[in-house]
Protein backbone atom coordinates (compact mmCIF):
# COMPACT_ATOMS: atom_id res chain seq x y z
CA UNK A 1 0.00 0.00 0.00
CA UNK A 2 1.27 3.14 -0.79
CA UNK A 3 1.50 6.06 1.47
CA UNK A 4 -1.03 8.38 1.09
CA UNK A 5 1.27 11.19 2.80
CA UNK A 6 3.43 10.83 -0.55
CA UNK A 7 1.16 10.61 -2.55
CA UNK A 8 -0.91 14.12 -0.61
CA UNK A 9 2.61 15.88 -1.35
CA UNK A 10 2.91 14.29 -4.86
CA UNK A 11 0.02 16.08 -5.74
CA UNK A 12 0.13 19.58 -3.90
CA UNK A 13 3.61 19.84 -6.41
CA UNK A 14 1.69 18.99 -9.44
CA UNK A 15 -1.31 21.26 -8.51
CA UNK A 16 1.32 24.30 -6.95
CA UNK A 17 3.73 23.94 -10.35
CA UNK A 18 6.87 23.56 -7.71
CA UNK A 19 8.28 21.93 -4.58
CA UNK A 20 8.78 25.51 -2.86
CA UNK A 21 4.66 26.35 -3.67
CA UNK A 22 3.59 22.62 -2.53
CA UNK A 23 5.81 22.95 0.81
CA UNK A 24 3.48 25.90 1.42
CA UNK A 25 0.25 23.76 0.73
CA UNK A 26 1.45 21.35 3.12
CA UNK A 27 3.12 22.90 5.74
CA UNK A 28 6.65 21.62 4.85
CA UNK A 29 9.77 22.90 3.75
CA UNK A 30 10.98 22.44 0.38
CA UNK A 31 13.38 19.79 1.45
CA UNK A 32 11.02 17.73 3.02
CA UNK A 33 9.02 17.43 -0.09
CA UNK A 34 11.75 16.65 -1.73
CA UNK A 35 12.56 13.82 -0.17
CA UNK A 36 8.75 12.73 0.42
CA UNK A 37 9.14 13.11 -3.66
CA UNK A 38 12.22 10.89 -3.54
CA UNK A 39 11.25 8.22 -1.37
CA UNK A 40 7.86 8.06 -3.70
CA UNK A 41 9.96 7.44 -6.46
CA UNK A 42 12.18 4.88 -4.94
CA UNK A 43 8.91 3.02 -3.69
CA UNK A 44 7.62 3.00 -7.34
CA UNK A 45 10.77 2.37 -8.98
CA UNK A 46 10.38 5.56 -11.82
CA UNK A 47 11.30 8.98 -12.20
CA UNK A 48 7.84 11.06 -11.45
CA UNK A 49 8.59 14.89 -12.40
CA UNK A 50 11.11 16.13 -14.84
CA UNK A 51 13.62 18.88 -12.96
CA UNK A 52 14.26 22.12 -15.12
CA UNK A 53 15.45 24.61 -12.45
CA UNK A 54 12.57 25.84 -10.27
CA UNK A 55 10.05 24.01 -13.29
CA UNK A 56 8.71 20.37 -12.68
CA UNK A 57 6.67 18.50 -15.10
CA UNK A 58 5.55 15.31 -14.81
CA UNK A 59 7.38 12.15 -16.52
CA UNK A 60 4.87 9.50 -18.43
CA UNK A 61 4.87 7.53 -15.50
CA UNK A 62 3.53 10.71 -13.73
CA UNK A 63 1.30 11.30 -15.52
CA UNK A 64 -0.30 7.86 -15.28
CA UNK A 65 -0.14 7.74 -11.32
CA UNK A 66 -1.84 11.29 -10.76
CA UNK A 67 -5.27 10.04 -11.51
CA UNK A 68 -4.84 7.14 -9.10
CA UNK A 69 -3.31 9.61 -6.65
CA UNK A 70 -6.40 11.33 -6.36
CA UNK A 71 -8.81 8.97 -6.68
CA UNK A 72 -6.72 7.20 -3.50
CA UNK A 73 -6.82 10.57 -1.39
CA UNK A 74 -10.13 10.98 -2.19
CA UNK A 75 -11.30 7.14 -1.21
CA UNK A 76 -9.55 7.53 1.97
CA UNK A 77 -11.41 11.10 2.58
CA UNK A 78 -14.14 9.15 2.33
CA UNK A 79 -13.59 6.72 4.36
CA UNK A 80 -12.54 9.02 7.36
CA UNK A 81 -15.96 10.66 6.87
CA UNK A 82 -17.93 7.92 7.02
CA UNK A 83 -16.83 6.21 9.95
CA UNK A 84 -16.74 9.62 12.04
CA UNK A 85 -19.88 10.20 10.96
CA UNK A 86 -19.39 13.85 9.66
CA UNK A 87 -20.73 14.92 7.08
CA UNK A 88 -19.22 15.10 3.75
CA UNK A 89 -18.93 17.79 0.85
CA UNK A 90 -18.57 16.52 -2.72
CA UNK A 91 -16.09 18.14 -5.43
CA UNK A 92 -16.94 17.86 -8.47
CA UNK A 93 -14.64 19.42 -11.02
CA UNK A 94 -15.86 20.76 -14.13
CA UNK A 95 -13.85 21.58 -16.90
CA UNK A 96 -15.70 24.52 -19.93
CA UNK A 97 -14.29 25.94 -23.07
CA UNK A 98 -13.86 29.65 -22.64
CA UNK A 99 -16.07 30.46 -25.94
CA UNK A 100 -19.08 28.47 -25.27
CA UNK A 101 -21.28 30.43 -23.53
CA UNK A 102 -19.78 30.46 -20.54
CA UNK A 103 -21.36 33.06 -18.66
CA UNK A 104 -24.65 31.54 -19.11
CA UNK A 105 -23.33 28.09 -18.37
CA UNK A 106 -21.27 29.64 -15.56
CA UNK A 107 -25.01 30.81 -14.24
CA UNK A 108 -26.62 27.31 -14.98
CA UNK A 109 -23.88 25.43 -12.85
CA UNK A 110 -23.81 27.73 -9.98
CA UNK A 111 -27.91 27.40 -9.92
CA UNK A 112 -27.21 23.54 -9.41
CA UNK A 113 -24.04 24.35 -6.67
CA UNK A 114 -26.32 26.48 -4.88
CA UNK A 115 -29.41 23.85 -4.93
CA UNK A 116 -26.79 21.09 -3.14
CA UNK A 117 -25.20 22.73 -0.35
CA UNK A 118 -23.39 18.94 0.10
CA UNK A 119 -21.82 19.64 -3.64
CA UNK A 120 -18.70 21.67 -3.85
CA UNK A 121 -17.64 23.09 -7.65
CA UNK A 122 -14.21 23.62 -8.76
CA UNK A 123 -14.55 25.13 -12.60
CA UNK A 124 -11.84 25.27 -14.69
CA UNK A 125 -12.29 27.70 -17.75
CA UNK A 126 -9.58 26.83 -20.27
CA UNK A 127 -8.63 25.11 -24.29
CA UNK A 128 -9.39 22.04 -24.68
CA UNK A 129 -6.12 20.83 -25.28
CA UNK A 130 -5.52 21.49 -21.76
CA UNK A 131 -9.32 19.96 -20.60
CA UNK A 132 -8.83 17.33 -22.33
CA UNK A 133 -5.45 16.18 -20.27
CA UNK A 134 -7.16 17.48 -16.97
CA UNK A 135 -10.00 14.54 -18.12
CA UNK A 136 -7.40 11.95 -18.84
CA UNK A 137 -5.54 12.43 -15.74
CA UNK A 138 -8.09 11.86 -13.57
CA UNK A 139 -8.26 16.04 -12.84
CA UNK A 140 -11.94 16.69 -13.97
CA UNK A 141 -14.63 14.78 -13.54
CA UNK A 142 -16.97 16.77 -15.98
CA UNK A 143 -15.87 18.44 -19.44
CA UNK A 144 -16.99 19.86 -22.50
CA UNK A 145 -14.22 19.65 -25.27
CA UNK A 146 -13.77 20.68 -28.82
CA UNK A 147 -12.72 17.88 -30.89
CA UNK A 148 -13.33 15.86 -34.62
CA UNK A 149 -16.32 14.32 -34.63
CA UNK A 150 -16.41 10.68 -33.09
CA UNK A 151 -13.18 11.10 -31.69
CA UNK A 152 -13.86 8.88 -28.43
CA UNK A 153 -17.13 8.12 -26.30
CA UNK A 154 -18.87 11.05 -24.81
CA UNK A 155 -22.16 11.47 -22.91
CA UNK A 156 -23.53 13.67 -26.15
CA UNK A 157 -21.89 15.28 -29.25
CA UNK A 158 -23.07 18.80 -31.16
CA UNK A 159 -21.98 19.40 -34.33
CA UNK A 160 -20.13 23.21 -34.58
CA UNK A 161 -20.68 24.60 -37.96
CA UNK A 162 -17.18 27.11 -38.70
CA UNK A 163 -17.22 30.33 -40.31
CA UNK A 164 -14.77 32.65 -41.15
CA UNK A 165 -15.53 36.09 -39.42
CA UNK A 166 -14.27 39.40 -39.76
CA UNK A 167 -14.22 43.08 -38.73
CA UNK A 168 -14.77 46.51 -40.42
CA UNK A 169 -11.91 46.92 -43.32
CA UNK A 170 -11.22 45.35 -46.37
CA UNK A 171 -10.29 41.54 -46.91
CA UNK A 172 -6.80 40.79 -47.51
CA UNK A 173 -5.96 40.03 -51.47
CA UNK A 174 -5.74 36.33 -52.64
CA UNK A 175 -2.20 37.39 -53.48
CA UNK A 176 -1.50 38.57 -49.66
CA UNK A 177 -1.15 36.33 -46.38
CA UNK A 178 -4.25 36.26 -44.13
CA UNK A 179 -3.93 38.04 -41.04
CA UNK A 180 -5.18 34.98 -38.75
CA UNK A 181 -6.83 35.96 -35.62
CA UNK A 182 -7.02 32.77 -33.23
CA UNK A 183 -6.31 30.76 -30.29
CA UNK A 184 -3.00 29.48 -29.21
CA UNK A 185 -1.70 26.58 -30.59
CA UNK A 186 -3.92 23.04 -29.91
CA UNK A 187 -7.20 24.93 -30.98
CA UNK A 188 -9.40 22.46 -33.16
CA UNK A 189 -10.33 26.04 -34.52
CA UNK A 190 -6.80 27.45 -35.31
CA UNK A 191 -5.88 24.05 -36.85
CA UNK A 192 -8.69 24.13 -39.39
CA UNK A 193 -7.82 27.44 -40.12
CA UNK A 194 -4.94 27.20 -41.58
CA UNK A 195 -5.36 23.18 -42.79
CA UNK A 196 -7.74 24.66 -45.35
CA UNK A 197 -6.05 27.92 -45.95
CA UNK A 198 -2.66 25.42 -46.89
CA UNK A 199 -5.30 23.57 -48.94
CA UNK A 200 -6.58 26.02 -51.46
CA UNK A 201 -3.08 27.84 -51.35
CA UNK A 202 -3.25 30.54 -49.27
CA UNK A 203 -1.04 32.00 -47.80
CA UNK A 204 -1.10 32.75 -44.03
CA UNK A 205 0.15 35.00 -40.61
CA UNK A 206 -0.79 34.55 -36.89
CA UNK A 207 -1.63 38.24 -35.87
CA UNK A 208 -4.04 38.33 -33.24
CA UNK A 209 -3.49 35.17 -30.63
CA UNK A 210 -5.20 35.14 -27.62
CA UNK A 211 -6.42 32.36 -25.02
CA UNK A 212 -9.40 34.09 -24.60
CA UNK A 213 -12.26 34.85 -26.58
CA UNK A 214 -13.22 38.50 -25.53
CA UNK A 215 -9.15 39.14 -26.49
CA UNK A 216 -10.59 37.46 -30.02
CA UNK A 217 -13.49 39.68 -30.42
CA UNK A 218 -11.29 42.99 -30.01
CA UNK A 219 -9.07 42.01 -32.41
CA UNK A 220 -11.94 41.23 -35.25
CA UNK A 221 -13.90 44.69 -33.96
CA UNK A 222 -10.16 46.47 -34.47
CA UNK A 223 -9.72 45.22 -37.85
CA UNK A 224 -6.79 43.14 -37.29
CA UNK A 225 -7.71 40.15 -38.88
CA UNK A 226 -10.10 36.76 -39.89
CA UNK A 227 -11.14 34.36 -37.50
CA UNK A 228 -12.98 31.00 -37.75
CA UNK A 229 -15.51 30.40 -34.77
CA UNK A 230 -18.82 29.31 -34.19
CA UNK A 231 -21.16 31.93 -34.85
CA UNK A 232 -22.31 32.39 -31.53
CA UNK A 233 -18.71 34.10 -31.31
CA UNK A 234 -19.87 37.23 -33.51
CA UNK A 235 -20.09 40.47 -31.85
CA UNK A 236 -20.81 43.75 -32.49
CA UNK A 237 -18.65 45.15 -35.29
CA UNK A 238 -18.14 41.86 -36.61
CA UNK A 239 -19.48 40.06 -40.38
CA UNK A 240 -19.46 36.69 -41.74
CA UNK A 241 -16.97 36.18 -44.82
CA UNK A 242 -17.44 32.90 -45.95
CA UNK A 243 -17.72 33.44 -49.39
CA UNK A 244 -14.10 34.87 -49.53
CA UNK A 245 -11.97 32.06 -47.99
CA UNK A 246 -12.36 28.49 -48.25
CA UNK A 247 -15.24 26.18 -46.77
CA UNK A 248 -14.03 24.01 -43.31
CA UNK A 249 -15.93 20.86 -42.09
CA UNK A 250 -18.00 20.97 -39.12
CA UNK A 251 -16.29 19.92 -35.52
CA UNK A 252 -17.49 18.53 -32.67
CA UNK A 253 -18.68 19.95 -29.18
CA UNK A 254 -18.57 16.60 -26.72
CA UNK A 255 -19.91 16.44 -23.42
CA UNK A 256 -17.41 14.05 -21.21
CA UNK A 257 -17.50 12.13 -18.11
CA UNK A 258 -14.82 10.70 -16.30
CA UNK A 259 -16.15 6.76 -15.10
CA UNK A 260 -16.93 5.39 -12.62
CA UNK A 261 -19.18 8.48 -12.69
CA UNK A 262 -20.49 9.42 -8.84
CA UNK A 263 -24.50 10.27 -8.70
CA UNK A 264 -23.57 13.82 -8.27
CA UNK A 265 -21.43 14.14 -11.70
CA UNK A 266 -23.83 12.50 -13.19
CA UNK A 267 -26.96 14.73 -12.19
CA UNK A 268 -24.44 17.72 -13.41
CA UNK A 269 -23.55 16.08 -16.63
CA UNK A 270 -27.18 15.89 -17.44
CA UNK A 271 -27.84 19.31 -16.41
CA UNK A 272 -25.31 20.87 -18.48
CA UNK A 273 -26.50 18.43 -21.35
CA UNK A 274 -29.91 19.71 -21.23
CA UNK A 275 -28.66 23.15 -21.17
CA UNK A 276 -26.44 22.38 -24.36
CA UNK A 277 -29.63 21.15 -26.17
CA UNK A 278 -31.11 24.02 -25.58
CA UNK A 279 -28.40 26.46 -27.23
CA UNK A 280 -27.76 24.30 -29.64
CA UNK A 281 -31.46 25.05 -30.74
CA UNK A 282 -31.54 28.31 -30.01
CA UNK A 283 -27.55 28.57 -32.31
CA UNK A 284 -29.79 26.68 -35.22
CA UNK A 285 -32.75 29.14 -34.86
CA UNK A 286 -30.21 31.94 -35.40
CA UNK A 287 -28.61 31.03 -38.55
CA UNK A 288 -31.90 29.79 -40.12
CA UNK A 289 -33.18 33.62 -39.36
CA UNK A 290 -30.06 35.40 -41.11
CA UNK A 291 -30.55 32.48 -44.04
CA UNK A 292 -34.02 33.49 -44.64
CA UNK A 293 -33.17 37.06 -44.06
CA UNK A 294 -30.02 36.69 -46.60
CA UNK A 295 -32.26 35.42 -48.91
CA UNK A 296 -34.94 38.13 -49.05
CA UNK A 297 -32.38 40.60 -49.17
CA UNK A 298 -30.98 38.76 -52.17
CA UNK A 299 -34.40 38.69 -53.70
CA UNK A 300 -35.28 42.52 -52.89
CA UNK A 301 -31.99 43.48 -54.45
CA UNK A 302 -32.80 41.44 -57.73
CA UNK A 303 -35.98 42.78 -58.27
CA UNK A 304 -34.73 46.62 -57.77
CA UNK A 305 -31.51 45.61 -59.61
Amino acid sequence: MLDLDLLHSFVSVVDAGGFTRAGERVHRSQSTVSQQIRKLEETLECALFVRDGRQVHLTEDGERLLGYARRMLALSTEVREAVSGRKRVEVIRLGIPDDFAADTLTAIVAQFARARPAVQLSVRCDLTVALTRGLDRGDLDIALLKREPGAGSALAAWPEHLHWIAGPGDLPAATEPVPLVAFPQGCIYRNRAIHALEQAGRRWRIAYESPNLMGLQAALAGGLGVALLERRCMAAGHRQVDEAFPAVPSSELALCVSQPAREAVRDLAETIREFCEAEMRRLAGQSLRAVEGGAVQATATWMTG
